[in-house]
């Protein structure tokens, strides 16, 4: 169905109509109103929304600054863990969460390891209880490094307890199957 424009150019009569004087600045403004002219609606809408933005900022901070009562937004703000703090602090917290977790994941319960399963778990809720002292603490007292540290060693000495948990358990585990071994022998 394609044409070859010369062919086309050929058999048609062109006309050398001259062109006004202002044609190309007519041209280029029907031009920057088909490219443009709903960015400049758009713009419009954008500058009242800023506008009531900036208003309901300027309220707000009024409200807040003539309420002599309102204490330090800090101390405000409540602390919920770690994460609440700082973004680094939040790495932190989850990289030990996540490896808790997995390793609650991994252990397997059984009639032998019941009794020992249980005590380390046992230390291990009273360390999550501990957790939302210090949390309470740092809410309480505000921001300092001595909570702060305690809180991560927590975290710490959780996953150190089940790192021996799953070792106590690798080696109840090669015992049960060398008596197992020699009993059969």
């Amino acid at each position: 169905m394609s044409k070859d424009l010369r062919e086309l150019l050929q058999k048609k009569h062109i006309s050398s109509e001259k062109l006004s004087k202002n044609h190309r600045e007519n041209f280029e403004a029907k031009l920057q109103n088909e490219l443009h002219g709903n960015k400049i609606k758009k713009y419009q809408i954008l500058k009242i929304a800023a506008s009531f933005l900036v208003l309901i900022g300027l309220g707000t901070s009024m409200f807040y600054f003539s309420n002599p009562t309102k204490k330090n937004p800090v101390e405000i703000a409540k602390i919920e863990s770690l994460g609440s703090i700082s973004p680094e602090l939040k790495n932190i917290e989850n990289y030990y969460l996540v490896s808790i977790q997995a390793e609650i994941l991994e252990l397997n319960q059984t009639s032998e390891n019941k009794e020992l399963l249980d005590g380390y778990l046992e230390k291990i809720s009273e360390l999550s209880g501990d957790y939302k002292l210090l949390t309470n603490q740092l809410n309480t007292e505000g921001l300092n490094e001595k909570t702060i540290n305690a809180l991560i060693e927590n975290l710490q000495l959780r996953l150190k307890l089940l790192y021996q948990l799953k070792a106590q358990l690798n080696e109840l585990k090669n015992l049960n199957k060398s008596e197992n071994e020699n009993i059969q022998i």
